[in-house]
């Protein structure tokens, strides 16, 4: 499988003319992944080869500016440049528990329409992960005025066991969660590619005149 990483953004704090904030993407099999979204992500996308319309999913590790303020803008880009009549999968979006509602409140506040489905799925940290004054604030997730159906996706936590929380599990892939400890909620991601039967063959190995002898036993 091919697969390659493009650093969009490594600055920390705030952007530079030539350094951009926190994002970067792993493509595969013709999809883009992006980690974090920090301000300006949207252009370094445009300045790069990879294009916006093909990223499914997006991985935020924390709620800091720097990490996730060019989530907005980069939805509503997708948006215009999918056209009006594009039927497209939904963008997964995962992070820590407050992201969908900023998403959400933000989507609303600008009268902003997506032509495609997002959904939102929260990691809920936990209580080591943030001083106890600040982890009632994660008793919203599933509170009532929460968005009725855009944006709905899972609540996930830890699983104890595993110390990880588990994201993605389908053919290819599975995507796990880390706790990370910083000043507010974090999480690392890990992408694990699964084992596949290779695939020879022999007729053509044949052909090309090709002899496999079995390994010499030496004592």
């Amino acid at each position: 499988m091919s697969m390659d990483v493009t650093f969009l953004g490594t600055g920390a704090a705030y952007p530079s003319p030539t350094r951009g904030a926190s994002a970067l993407v792993l493509r595969c099999e013709g999809e883009c992944w992006l980690f974090d979204c920090g301000e300006g992500t949207q252009t370094q996308l445009m300045k790069s080869q990879l294009k916006a319309g093909r990223i499914t999913k997006i991985f935020i590790t924390h709620l800091h500016g720097d990490h996730f303020f060019g989530l907005p803008g980069l939805l509503c880009t997708i948006s215009l440049q999918s056209g009006s009549t594009v039927t497209k999968q939904p963008i997964e979006i995962y992070g820590p528990a407050g992201l969908r509602d900023f998403i959400w409140r933000t989507m609303e506040l600008s009268h902003t329409e997506l032509v495609f489905p997002y959904v939102v799925h929260e990691l809920v940290p936990t209580a080591d992960q943030c001083p106890t004054e600040e982890l009632k604030d994660f008793v919203h997730v599933n509170r009532a005025d929460s968005p009725p159906k855009d944006g709905q996706g899972r609540t996930i936590l830890l699983d104890s066991e595993e110390n990880s929380y588990l994201l993605v599990d389908d053919e290819q892939f599975v995507v796990k969660a880390f706790r990370l400890f910083h000043r507010i909620p974090s999480f690392g991601f890990s992408v694990m590619e699964k084992k596949r039967p290779g695939k020879l063959n022999a007729q053509k190995l044949k052909d090309l005149g090709e002899c496999f002898f079995p390994p010499s036993h030496q004592s």
